[in-house]
């Protein structure tokens, strides 16, 4: 079989479908680091006799633009590995390939791949010139507290985490804001338990490890026990719309979910790269919940569709080598519901590093729905576990006092007597105001000891010397600051550009990205 013949085939399991002796020649050792830091030296992939010592697992996305090939959605298991890929695009002319995979514990993939040829082995293109300039001016603006480990930064209280949003599905944008807040520090990406949302936030991560050496960040999906505000999308008909409304729903989103164009827009379906349709209405993938559209519709016209994510499929999802925390959604009301929850997830949850609880300040049983969760845990918890205080949920890109419930929430937990181990981590109404609003109330980045002044009945003697709040969640703020960038960047470059390919653009959202992490991160 040629290579040739090779690119146009579909899920292709491992090398023993080539007929090439001569392969092993250019095949050779490459370093990569492994996903805790430490440099690892192995052959990728040799071939002995026709085999791999480690399966190519398939081709994520092929030729393009002569032919679009559509194979299995994992990727080479590495440079050398897809280099073979490259010289069969050479038949077609190809100029880039975006992939999508399955990362492993040990190997990173690269985000994207470029064809090897003549002209390419004697000269380096002008892109790549380009490209390794903006490396060096990333590597100028990052900061020297991201060496430490997520572990290191939830003990130090400088810990950041982004929320992609439990139900914001748009895997472009996913992906370039996973390598942006990667290069800009946060220890933690929060997202949809979804597989190719997943695939998108590790692409992200990945691009933003092959420009800078720097630490991954923990991959975390979220996931609910009943109706939630983050797990709902709008809804509606736009040809129930009478023709004179003014719109409101299409101004208010700040997910740019909504479109009014008169026509069709067109974009690129991530799991395929095929063209996809978004016609007028929700943009479904975009829609994260916020629900801001629903009081303003003269019309009455949009409706909520709420959604549980499914057990069996998340307990599948949190095997993935790519998935190291997960969050779990709860009103803290019903512990039944948490319970079955966390029954049908069984030992899959003991793949994790990290699991988080996100439940709301219900008052004076907080506490007691906060130990009743721990409980249930308890007996199969085989990781650090984490309680997110959800002040005001999806509302940090309104303004300053959006951030005032999740200080008041912090608070409370802080002066709390009796509540379960965890780390503690705020979240919803979060903005660049919240550093603020800590140390005015003394606990911004201030140990348990430092904060109840030795009281012995409050202080647990093992994590007296941690932070009392270990960091901080963004979610809206965060999308909102870089999602400029990014909109400005596809006006000019396309729907499906990535932000590593436009360097000028990269260095912007880096920027606003490092207005955020920046304050808690420097010590």
């Amino acid at each position: 079989m040629s290579v040739a013949s090779f690119a146009l085939t579909r899920g292709y399991d491992t090398c023993r479908h080539l007929d090439l002796p001569s392969m092993s020649s250019f095949l050779k050792p490459t370093e990569r680091a492994d996903r805790d830091g430490q440099a690892c030296t192995r052959p990728l992939v040799s071939v002995l006799g026709g085999r791999p010592r480690r399966p190519i697992r398939g081709l994520a996305t092929a030729a393009r633009p002569i032919a679009k090939l559509y194979t299995h959605p994992s990727v080479f298991g590495g440079r050398e590995c897809r280099s073979i890929l490259s010289m069969a695009l050479g038949f077609f002319g190809t100029s880039k390939i975006s992939t999508q995979h399955h990362r492993s514990d040990k190997t990173r993939v690269s985000s994207s791949l470029f064809p090897t040829n003549s002209c390419m082995r004697n000269s380096i293109p002008a892109r790549n010139i380009t490209k390794n300039k903006c490396a060096e001016k990333v590597k100028s603006l990052l900061l020297p507290s991201i060496s430490s480990t997520p572990l290191e930064s939830l003990h130090r209280g400088n810990w950041v985490k982004l929320i992609c949003g439990a139900s914001f599905e748009d895997v472009v944008d996913i992906r370039n804001l996973s390598m942006v807040y990667t290069l800009a520090g946060v220890d933690c990406i929060d997202c949809a338990a979804d597989a190719s949302v997943v695939s998108a936030v590790n692409e992200g991560i990945d691009a933003a490890t092959d420009m800078v050496c720097l630490r991954r960040p923990w991959v975390m999906i979220s996931v609910n026990d009943d109706k939630d505000l983050h797990f709902r999308k709008a809804e509606f008909d736009p040809e129930d719309c009478p023709a004179d409304c003014l719109r409101p729903c299409e101004n208010v989103c700040p997910a740019n979910a909504i479109s009014f164009q008169g026509k069709s827009t067109s974009g690129i379906s991530y799991a395929t790269e095929a063209p996809r349709v978004l016609k007028d209405g929700v943009i479904t993938e975009r829609c994260y919940g916020c629900g801001r559209c629903l009081p303003v519709c003269p019309y009455d016209k949009i409706r909520e569709v709420t959604y549980v994510r499914d057990a069996f499929t998340t307990a599948d999802l949190v095997k993935r080598s790519d998935v190291d925390a997960m969050e779990i959604h709860t009103s803290g009301r019903q512990s039944s519901l948490f319970k079955e929850l966390w029954s049908a997830l069984g030992d899959s949850v003991g793949n994790l590093k990290l699991i988080a609880v996100s439940l709301p300040n219900v008052g004076d049983s907080t506490i007691s729905s906060m130990n009743k969760m721990f409980s249930i845990m308890k007996p199969n918890l085989q990781s650090f576990n984490l309680w997110q205080l959800d002040g005001r949920p999806m509302s940090g890109d309104i303004g300053r006092g959006a951030t005032r419930e999740s200080i008041a929430f912090a608070v409370q937990l802080a002066k709390a007597k009796e509540r379960p181990p965890g780390f503690l981590q705020l979240a919803g109404g979060t903005n660049a105001h919240t550093i603020d609003g800590l140390k005015k109330e003394g606990l911004f980045q201030t140990t348990i000891t430092e904060y109840l002044h030795n009281d012995a009945s409050t202080i647990n003697s093992s994590d007296s010397s941690h932070a009392l709040i270990s960091g901080i969640a963004y979610g809206g703020y965060a999308r909102k600051i870089v999602g400029r960038v990014l909109r400005s960047m596809q006006s000019q470059h396309g729907a499906a550009a990535s932000i590593e390919d436009h360097p000028e653009h990269l260095l912007m959202a880096l920027k606003e990205a490092l207005t955020l992490v920046g304050p808690i991160k420097c010590l």
